[in-house]
């Protein structure tokens, strides 16, 4: 029986996200004859925690589900046993690495790939907190059809589930590697209230993760694509397109990866940083790994705490890493753009080491650009007044260290990505007996 993971990690209360992800569990086992691996990372207070133990004690029994709800204690537990299963140097970092204080997008996927690995798992599937299923007449619309019916399948076997195959033959033999499909609803990044009082600095603040030296038209293509999602048309009828990957329609909350590519690459673990844990997107499209991209779309809304207060600040402070971030991601991105099929070996297994060097001579790249992407983002929140321009003042005190961090964070993802084969053969060597379940 091929087992799959399908993962939420959460730090706020989602019971009815997580009743609803069991729902979709259970469809998949018994629409595809797998055992579904139903894992929570929650990093929730102990009440919200509470409250979801108690979601996933009353979901319906169902074959082949098996439930694993691990708070950050049990997470902790895990990584330590195989940190030392592994003898890697600096083994307090990479405890740090993969489970900082602080909120990290591509750090709680990376548990997830670990605890994975360790479950035997043949692919991740992972939902957001801040998610809902699409109904068509009255019933859920479930991304996982699409997800089990082609991940990890030989790209030329995998044509028959799809509606649409436009897969150059070339590409045939490799295995499907990413399957996804986007959000309707709110922008996938808090800035609509910004879209909404000055559409002239939505598009300057939005801008600013173009990269270096972008022509004012591609700034422009850039910001009428960005963080749009799939619109507001609600799923009538499944599309699904078999090709590389359309990664600009295709997000976390809504997505599958195959083993092959996360046991030899990780996220980066960048802290405090929206869009982190979008790396892979660009490494199996760049590789030329087949993927599918389909139309069930996740609905997406916010909690209000992005809105108001610390939690506003915290939110914009994780957009400006996200801009500062991109100064080291875009040269990382042009490489593998360029190394196209060469990033693969002959069994089109990703070259690790290629990704490693190419993120590790990144780091040095120069800082004038995040200079002025803070300068810019300065103007812009003051252009707006109001709470941001009370957050440029913020945000102007904190500058040297989100300059330092955006390339430590960098130099971090490279350590990561070393450790990373050593730590996912050793989760795969766990005895059964240290598993945190």
């Amino acid at each position: 029986m091929r087992d799959v993971c399908l993962t939420l990690p959460t730090n706020r209360e989602c019971a009815g996200t997580i009743t609803a992800i069991g729902g979709e569990a259970a469809y998949a086992a018994r629409r595809f004859g797998v055992r579904v691996h139903l894992l929570v990372l929650d990093s929730a207070d102990p009440a919200d925690r509470a409250r979801h133990a108690e979601a996933l004690a009353a979901l319906p029994p169902a074959e082949g589900v098996v439930v694993h709800h691990l708070d950050e204690d049990a997470q902790r537990a895990f990584l330590r046993e195989v940190i030392e299963r592994a003898d890697l140097p600096g083994p307090d970092k990479l405890l740090d690495l993969m489970l900082p204080d602080a909120v990290s997008y591509g750090a709680c996927t990376n548990r997830a790939f670990l605890l994975a690995a360790a479950l035997g798992c043949a692919s991740v599937h992972r939902r957001d907190s801040d998610s809902r299923y699409q109904l068509l007449d009255g019933e859920p619309v479930f991304p996982i059809e699409h997800e089990l019916a082609t991940i990890g399948l030989k790209a030329a076997d995998a044509a028959a589930a799809v509606t649409e195959h436009t897969l150059d033959r070339a590409h045939a033999d490799k295995p499907v590697a990413l399957v996804g499909a986007s959000f309707i609803g709110e922008l996938s990044v808090d800035l609509g209230e910004i879209r909404d009082l000055d559409p002239q600095a939505y598009h300057d603040v939005v801008a600013l993760w173009a990269p270096t030296g972008a022509t004012e038209e591609e700034r422009r293509e850039l910001v009428a694509e960005s963080f749009i999602g799939a619109g507001t048309e609600p799923f009538a009828g499944d599309r699904a397109v078999l090709d590389r990957p359309d990664i600009w329609r295709i997000d976390m909350c809504n997505i599958a990866l195959d083993r092959e590519v996360y046991e030899r690459v990780p996220l980066p673990p960048a802290t405090d940083t929206i869009g982190s844990d979008y790396f892979l997107h660009h490494l199996v499209h760049d590789a030329t790994l087949p993927g599918v991209t389909h139309n069930r779309h996740i609905v997406n809304y916010y909690t209000p705490e992005r809105r108001t207060g610390p939690g506003f600040t915290a939110y914009q402070e994780r957009y400006a890493k996200f801009l500062l971030s991109m100064l080291y991601l875009h040269p990382v991105y042009t490489e593998m753009e360029e190394a196209g099929a060469a990033l693969l070996d002959e069994r089109h297994h990703v070259r690790t080491e290629a990704i490693a060097d190419s993120v590790r001579r990144s780091a040095a790249t120069d800082r004038t650009e995040n200079h002025r992407r803070l300068a810019e983002l300065d103007r812009c929140y003051r252009r707006l007044g109001g709470k941001y321009a009370e957050f440029a003042d913020h945000l102007a005190s904190l500058r040297t260290r989100l300059l330092d961090e955006a390339q430590a964070d960098i130099e971090d993802f490279a350590l990561l990505i070393d450790a990373w084969g050593p730590l996912v053969r050793a989760s795969k060597a766990t005895p059964a007996d240290r598993l945190p379940w």
